[in-house]
């Protein structure tokens, strides 16, 4: 753009001189050799013109010819450079694409026509080739010469990094890891996985002072590494608590500054902070974290903070809990449990129906089993309520990588992978599948037919029980079948029936060998009855698992 410009300021500027010249005539005399020579002042502007012109096209022609075998070699180089980076673009493609016999071919096109030396990207792609092939020692081969050079260090540790973790070597990983991480503190994968090598061994200053090297420039990087940070000092504290909770405090104080809603740094601070018996501190530090993350173990180290208070104080701190959280699940819970420890079987069914309606789960059912059992001593009930817990939502817990843990900790023990646990409701298990299943099986109080007798007294049962003709289930007259006694009778042993009563038959099928005769037997644990609700069971003579 400049240059036409120019030019055209040139040829301007030109023209004016032409102009002007045209405009004032006069002549010009030249004497040489004896010889007087006139032109006219504007026919010697021209010739002027004329001869720098000829000068300068007799210059490049003179430069051309001399620079002619420069030039020839030069076109051939950047056309076989251009062929070069073609065949690299080509075999990096097939290598992204998985054609290892395309990539071993570009790889050698490419080699023929550049320079390794000139062009690093060979190297890799020759790895990547190799890679492919499945040839794995010529691979890291590869990339170990790549650390001799201070452009391709970096994808050297990376691909030897890649290696030792496909053949499981986990020393020699973290050690590509951490010398990636001297090189760039910026790199994700490095600081990573070096920061898993010293938290697997429990190097939580070594883990800190790695993940302050890094220089996070995003909001997002930032944030990244405050959280990571509120782990690696959580994990500290939890670690020194016993043997110096001085240390404890400070590290778990200053997690929970920098992640407020993290409830482990909470638990751990506040655990810290009662050890030096500031409980006021400590239950601020529980108060403000409840308030944004309601959990069950805060409640619980909120309530025992003072371990002389009777029962109606924890049930008071238990009300103050509830008081900055409403209307929720755990906040109903937990006064639940503090009114059943205290005797206030009134206020504890209160809130644990008020939890089963803000959202029924296990440990809700499970709760009001043990209020039935406290208060009233109604196996029926209590049985009725295991059994709704067997079949409700499982409570939240702390997940990683499909582990289910009891307590939270800073690694996954599945993948190693720092702050993988989360509080979340866990996969519903198998167990339901089965659950399911044994709806559709017999009755635990009848056992199943047997197709030989092992004593004389079973044959003579099943002979019997082929003689006597069932009579039709709908007679009101006709013995109950064995089933759970209700409410009323509970307390009295249930009496063997009559030998010729023998169960009527469902649908008109024929009783197998082996259940007319047998005696009643208890229901086991597991079997909550009949509800005692259900007023048909009674009559009907069938069984209900649940």
């Amino acid at each position: 753009m400049f240059r036409i410009l120019f030019y055209l300021v040139v040829v301007f500027v030109l023209g004016l001189g032409f102009a002007w010249l045209a405009e004032r005539p006069g002549d010009l005399a030249i004497t040489f050799s004896g010889y007087r020579y006139e032109v006219s002042l504007m026919v010697a502007a021209v010739g002027i013109v004329a001869i720098v012109a000829t000068v300068m096209i007799l210059w490049w022609l003179i430069r051309s010819i001399w620079t002619s075998p420069y030039t020839v070699a030069r076109y051939f180089r950047v056309r076989r450079r251009d062929r070069g980076y073609q065949a690299l673009s080509t075999g990096m493609i097939a290598a992204g694409a998985g054609d290892g016999g395309l990539a071993r071919r570009m790889s050698q096109q490419a080699a023929k026509l550049i320079s390794a030396d000139q062009e690093p990207l060979i190297h890799l792609l020759d790895a990547q080739a190799a890679l492919l092939d499945g040839d794995r020692q010529a691979a890291r081969d590869r990339f170990t010469a790549m650390l001799d050079d201070p452009e391709m260090r970096l994808l050297g540790l990376r691909g030897l990094y890649l290696e030792a973790e496909r053949l499981g070597e986990r020393d020699a990983a973290r050690h590509y890891a951490e010398r990636a991480v001297e090189a760039a503190p910026q790199l994700e994968w490095a600081v990573n996985a070096a920061l898993e090598g010293k938290t697997g061994e429990g190097e939580w200053d070594g883990a800190l002072k790695l993940l302050d090297s890094r220089k996070a420039t995003g909001k997002d990087e930032r944030e990244s590494v405050a959280s990571r940070r509120a782990v690696l000092l959580t994990a500290k504290a939890m670690d020194v608590l016993d043997a110096d909770p001085q240390t404890a405090r400070t590290a778990a104080l200053e997690a929970h500054k920098l992640r407020p809603d993290f409830v482990p740094a909470a638990l751990t601070a506040a655990r810290a902070l009662f050890r030096q018996n500031e409980l006021r501190k400590g239950s601020k530090v529980l108060e403000t974290v409840w308030k944004k993350e309601p959990h069950p173990e805060i409640a619980d180290v909120y309530i025992h903070a003072r371990p002389g208070d009777s029962t109606h104080d924890r049930l008071a701190r238990a009300k103050k809990l509830q008081s900055l959280k409403r209307n929720n699940v755990e906040s109903a819970l937990i006064v639940g449990r503090a009114a059943l420890d205290a005797g206030e079987f009134q206020l504890a069914r209160e809130s644990c129906e008020a939890a089963a309606r803000l959202g029924p789960r296990e440990s809700v059912y499970l709760l009001m089993a043990d209020i039935e059992e406290a208060e009233t001593g109604d196996q029926g009930r209590v049985r009725q309520w295991l059994a709704k817990a067997l079949r409700a939502p499982r409570d939240p817990a702390w997940v990683a990588d499909g582990y289910v843990a009891e307590r939270w900790a800073p690694i996954s023990p599945v993948t190693g992978k720092l702050d993988a646990f989360e509080w979340r409701m866990p996969m519903e298990r198998l167990a339901q599948v089965v659950e399911s299943e044994e709806d559709f099986s017999p009755a635990p109080s009848i056992p199943a037919p047997k197709e030989e007798p092992e004593t004389a007294e079973a044959e003579t049962v099943v002979i019997e029980a082929e003689t006597v003709k069932p009579e039709p289930a709908a007679k009101p007259q006709e013995p109950e079948k064995p089933s759970e006694p209700s409410p009323e009778t509970a307390k009295t042993p249930p009496q063997p029936p009559e030998p010729p009563a023998n169960p009527a038959p469902v649908n008109g099928q024929k009783a197998a060998p082996g259940e007319a005769e047998e005696p009643v037997k208890p229901p086991i644990p597991d079997d909550p009855g009949v509800e005692p609700d259900d007023k048909d069971a009674s009559t009907s003579g069938r069984f209900r698992l649940f």
